[in-house]
């Protein structure tokens, strides 16, 4: 049960004066939201910048183009003339050293002479310019009798915005919404408040909404970083607490003798490299233990992984036991089974796949022998975690890609068997800070090395002036027999307005078409299962050449012939999904080449990525070098900047605390694991604060 304490920051903006259904509407959009957002949604969207109105000049000394707050008086109103007229409805008003113009368009009638009444003083504040020799206002941003004025700090925050939404109504909620806060008790321990110089929370969101000096908006002074804390720490105990859960004795174990583990290693075309013995090797110790498991392994684009999680399953089928394998995609799910199928057939594993597509009869059958155990490794999307799948004995939950899951998918997966363990499988890697920050403290192993004969890519920069001589060298690759695929970063230009100069898969795919005729395919996320793999067949087999698609490719699409990839508009793209992308070439026994079509010019930051793919193929290296050129949001392939699935702590400012954070969350656990008492109340406040809950059950779960 959320804390009752807290029901003032749950109540919906709607509740606040002024926000009605239009503006629910921007604000869900605003802040992300599906449904009504709720106060503390409303008071942890942070300002971007400010504006200092704190200069306060005569107006004779008054410079143009600069932003300034004026006492004046005023003397007259020359209102609109005529109802269809274009005029604007002018203010005169003057101090003792001039006068100047303040001017409205499209004054609502009687409202601009209720804001300034003739012969009242009043304080206005905006930018001022001069037209035809005197100084004038256009819609000054305040315009405030002396009582309100004195109640302001002079500077005004300025945020994020959606269309439609108004900056001046965002700050009245916003207002609102600050008188609402509730006397909060403290979560963060004495020492580490003395240590960081934190100010309790409410101070924290007061001086970042209402700044009182310009700085104190800055993600790295105390009131920013105080939230920043909060956030971190939240996460870091729901992921103490699940570890925790993860870590309890979990009576029987799960690793066989090894009989089919070795039939799968003899069934393969090659001999597993040095990182895959080893990481087979520590998820059977793994599995030994008398605790859980909790590992991720992170490999590059190719490196195996796939293997290391099938030899795990195998573990558990050894000894009657079964696995489950979610990956977040359709494509990626049956990209999956078409790896481990042949290799598990030799060994005597029964596989089968479970999705959306699976319907009817059909499903009906497969949940049955799920349920008598004739499965022993079932493959599958979020379609594993719906409540009428049902294991016989569930023993080991693989989750690939899994930062594209919440904690709560990891949840119902593992509690679909008793003592469930869990191998993380990760295709990009991830630099450590993110590795605590998303996984808490997993055991990692990596696979560094690429598989035998895996060939190196030869990637180059062209400018898009020369897309004809690029058409044309396709050309003579098709005609050669080789395979190619040409990315675009859209599927058709409304999924972004504006954005002009983006070419669209169905744009390039029809452009091409009539050049090359039918042996040009189509895929994008837009399609219907069926149809994408029934086009991504067709290339594999060779009877199309060449795959127009969007980044639906990016991830486990196999197919070792394909050698040339074109990649149109890679500046828009980030490191870690270029290097993703092009890991689908060079996977068969030819030399490769990836042409990233760039527009010109390219700003500092696409210069910077462009030169990192060109370099490097090492995915370990390219991960680092994108955390360090833009935050962690594009290395897990999620929001563009920021950590991931956090809104107010950012890597490149917050990294220390991200630490501090994961020490204090286990020195919770050591000393109040069942979060009881005034501070374990007050914690329990911080993770429904910050939308971390999910963990709560988890205390009294047996």
């Amino acid at each position: 049960m959320r804390p009752a304490l807290l029901n003032p920051l749950f109540a919906s903006v709607t509740s606040l004066a002024g926000v009605g259904p239009k503006q629910d509407k921007l604000f869900r959009f605003l802040l992300g939201r599906a449904e009504t957002p709720r106060l503390v949604d409303l008071l942890l969207h942070l300002p971007a910048s400010v504006v200092d109105r704190r200069a306060r000049p005569k107006i004779r000394d008054a410079a143009p183009g600069t932003i300034v707050t004026l006492e004046v008086t005023v003397d007259r109103h020359r209102p609109t003339p005529g109802r269809n007229s274009r005029a604007p409805h002018l203010v005169y008003v003057s101090d003792d050293t001039g006068a100047v113009v303040l001017t409205y368009f499209r004054a609502q009638p009687g409202y601009v002479e209720k804001l300034l009444p003739v012969g009242a003083k009043r304080y206005v504040s905006g930018t001022v310019q001069l037209f035809d020799g005197m100084p004038q206002m256009v819609h000054p941003d305040r315009v405030l009798d002396e009582d309100s004025f004195s109640k302001l700090s002079g500077i005004d925050p300025v945020y994020p915005l959606t269309e439609g939404l108004a900056l001046g109504s965002l700050r009245r909620a916003v207002a609102q919404a600050l008188q609402k806060i509730p006397d909060l008790p403290e979560w963060i321990s004495p020492e580490v408040i003395k240590r960081c110089k934190f100010p309790p929370i409410a101070e924290a969101l007061s001086r970042v909404h209402n700044p009182v000096e310009l700085t104190d908006i800055l993600p790295d002074r105390p009131f920013w970083s105080r939230l920043a804390f909060d956030e971190l720490l939240a996460g870091q105990l729901a992921l103490a607490l699940i570890r925790a859960q993860l870590r309890r004795p979990a009576g029987d174990r799960n690793s066989g003798d090894g009989h089919l583990r070795k039939k799968i290693i003899d069934a393969l075309p090659y001999a597993l490299t040095s990182s895959q013995q080893q990481a087979a090797a520590a998820i059977t110790d793994d599995l030994r233990q008398p605790v859980r498991m909790l590992r991720l392994l992170q490999g590059d684009v190719g490196s195996g992984k796939t293997v290391v999680g099938l030899l795990a399953a195998a573990a558990v089928t050894e000894v009657g036991r079964q696995a489950a394998l979610m990956a977040p995609t359709e494509i990626l799910a049956r990209q999956h089974v078409k790896t481990i199928t042949p290799l598990a057939e030799r060994a005597g594993l029964r596989v089968a796949i479970l999705t959306g597509r699976e319907k009817g009869k059909e499903r009906r059958i497969l949940l049955e022998r799920l349920a008598t155990g004739e499965i022993d490794l079932l493959v599958g999307t979020h379609a594993l975690i719906q409540d009428d799948v049902i294991f016989k004995a569930l023993a080991l939950a693989v989750v690939d890609e899994q930062h594209r899951f919440g904690v709560r998918e990891r949840l119902a997966l593992t509690a679909k068997g008793e003592a469930v363990d869990v191998l993380v499988l990760s295709a990009t890697p991830i630099p450590r800070t993110l590795v605590l920050t998303y996984f808490g403290d997993m055991d990692v192993s990596e696979l560094r090395e690429k598989p035998a004969g895996r060939q190196p890519v030869d990637t180059r920069a062209v400018p898009a002036s020369r897309i004809n001589d690029v058409t044309d060298a396709v050309g003579r690759a098709l005609k050669a027999g080789k395979r190619v695929y040409w990315i675009c970063p859209l599927v058709e230009q409304s999924e972004a307005e504006g954005v002009e100069h983006l070419t669209n898969a169905i744009e390039r795919y029809e452009s091409l078409h009539q050049r090359f005729g039918d042996r040009v395919g189509l895929v994008h996320g837009q399609m219907k299962g069926a149809e994408k793999d029934a086009i991504m067949e067709q290339f594999a087999g060779g009877e199309i050449g060449l795959l127009v698609a969007t980044t639906v490719v990016e991830v486990g699409v196999d197919v070792p012939a394909a050698t040339i990839m074109v990649i149109e508009n890679a500046e828009r793209f980030g490191l870690a999904q270029l290097h993703q992308l092009r890991g689908r070439i060079g996977r068969g026994s030819e030399a490769s080449t990836c042409l990233l079509l760039y527009k010109e010019p390219l700003n500092e930051m696409s210069t910077a990525r462009l030169k990192v793919i060109r370099e490097t193929t090492d995915g370990f290296r390219i991960a680092e070098e994108d955390l360090r050129l833009r935050g962690e949001g594009d290395v897990l392939g999620v929001r563009q900047s920021g950590l991931p699935g956090y809104r107010i702590a950012r890597s490149d400012v917050h990294g220390q605390l991200i630490v501090q954070a994961r020490d204090e969350a286990l020195r919770i656990m050591k000393s109040n694991p069942k979060l009881t008492g005034e501070r374990g109340e007050a914690l329990r406040c911080l993770l429904y604060l910050y939308e971390r809950d999910e963990a709560l059950p988890l205390i009294g779960a047996g």
